[in-house]
């Protein structure tokens, strides 16, 4: 079993572009030159840092992308390639924490950022298998079916927004697996192949103007010496002076931006991926080939990929991934693929993986400009891809001048009182959600 993404094997970069699974190619030669002065310097080289670097450059900035690893090596290249409609909070939630007429704005943005994520990779021809399969949210009680009669109204008396109900007792049509007791389905999500889009993202920025330099570890990030207006980025590779600094580390975020650390709470996110399996097979599983998820708050996520293998992951380990925890993980996820879909039972895996989620205090994605000056975007709480890309882009259009006024641009964005970026707290939080599974 390979214990890195299945992502980083089938991906085909384009020219130019290194591929996150493959060291040589990503590592640059020695004394490769990147440029020391900019007008922006972005920390990261996932979603959000080349979104925004794809935008700066073409409206006339100069930018340098320093990433620690390769391009995409985080989230972006981890995830499960699902791009579904909402936030992390559900629609009452929403309602019951902004009101209506804030909440519905805000899933609007949901809608807004695949609509522009999908005209982003028709624009640049990112080939990255980009699809609108819908989504399945699957009832892991009776009694939260019953919960989804209300959120279909809900959704349809506030937000304009049509989702279609599945009885267990024809579940069959959408889901091979007779665990659930009945389905929502919204058409109006998709599914990717995240490590190819982050590349031709990457791709992308590079041929608007932007450099991209990779294992290019910032150490630092501080006022330049007798200025004010300019920044001092430091990296074992010589220091960057920028104009602006936008910090784009997500789930990836370290001490060289304490306030940001202080304010993400990284949570760790696990995959395994079946062998290939037979076409008549795969099919019975996911008929539409949906991406899908379940309604416990420790949930399970799946969906196929182009050669049939079935990605199954959840948050199996409410820890940062190391090489221990993603083993267990693997064996935890294992057992929850057999009990959704027992005829898997025997069916081998080859791949296990997992990736840093950044959640917030409120699970509401932030950006805006932080206290000390320097520019931020993240907190998408596993709702990344499309958000990141937007809000990416959002960022950078306020750091090339253009006034902005928009619900998630924040500039009060607070920090986690007792927190100092080690989530100490995290298996208390797992146990709380483990109890919520059973008495929910």
């Amino acid at each position: 079993m390979k214990e890195y993404p299945y992502w980083w094997d089938t991906q085909n970069s384009e020219p130019g572009t290194p591929e996150p699974g493959t060291p040589e190619r990503g590592t640059p030669e020695p004394g490769t030159p990147f440029p020391l002065r900019a007008d922006v310097a972005i920390v990261g080289a996932g979603y959000t840092g080349l979104a925004a670097a794809r935008h700066l450059a073409r409206a006339g900035a100069s930018v340098v992308v320093l990433e620690r690893e390769r391009i995409g090596f985080g989230a972006s290249s981890r995830n499960g390639g699902q791009v579904v409609t909402g936030m992390k909070l559900d629609p009452a939630t929403l309602v019951a924490r902004f009101g209506e007429q804030r909440a519905r704005q805000l899933f609007e943005i949901s809608l807004d950022a695949i609509a522009s994520l999908e005209a982003l990779i028709t624009e640049e021809a990112i080939a990255c298998d980009f699809e609108r399969t819908g989504h399945l949210q699957a009832a892991w009680k009776a009694s939260h079916f019953r919960a989804f009669r209300d959120e279909q109204a809900l959704l349809s008396r506030v937000f304009g927004h049509r989702v279609e109900l599945v009885s267990r007792a024809d579940q069959r049509s959408e889901l091979g697996s007779d665990v659930y007791h009945g389905l929502l389905i919204d058409e109006r999500s998709a599914a990717l192949h995240p490590a190819k889009y982050v590349a031709g993202l990457a791709g992308a920025a590079r041929r608007a103007g932007a450099a991209v330099a990779e294992h290019t570890a910032v150490t630092r990030v501080s006022r330049a010496s007798g200025s004010e207006n300019r920044w001092t980025v430091a990296t074992a590779r010589g220091d960057v002076e920028a104009r602006d600094v936008l910090i784009a580390t997500n789930g990836y975020t370290d001490g060289s931006s304490p306030s940001m650390q202080r304010r993400l709470v990284p949570i760790g996110s696990y995959i395994i991926a079946t062998a290939p399996l037979p076409a008549a097979e795969a099919a019975a599983l996911l008929p539409k080939r949906r991406v899908a998820f379940d309604s416990k708050h420790f949930l399970f996520y799946w969906r196929l990929t182009g050669d049939r293998r079935l990605l199954f992951g959840g948050r199996a380990q409410f820890t940062r991934p190391t090489p221990e925890s993603t083993r267990r993980a693997a064996s935890i996820l294992r057992d929850g693929l057999a009990h959704v879909f027992p005829q898997l039972a025997a069916i081998g895996l080859d791949y296990a993986w997992g990736g840093n989620v950044a959640f917030t205090r409120d699970q509401m994605p932030h950006t805006g400009k932080l206290d000390d000056d320097v520019y931020y975007a993240g907190g998408y709480s596993g709702h990344g891809i499309a958000m990141a890309t937007a809000l990416g882009t959002l960022i950078a259009r306020r750091i090339a001048g253009e006034p902005i006024e928009h619900p998630l641009m924040d500039d009060r964005f607070p920090a986690i009182p007792f927190y100092n970026g080690r989530p100490w707290f995290l298996p208390l939080v797992g146990a709380y959600y483990k109890l919520r599974d059973v008495i929910d």
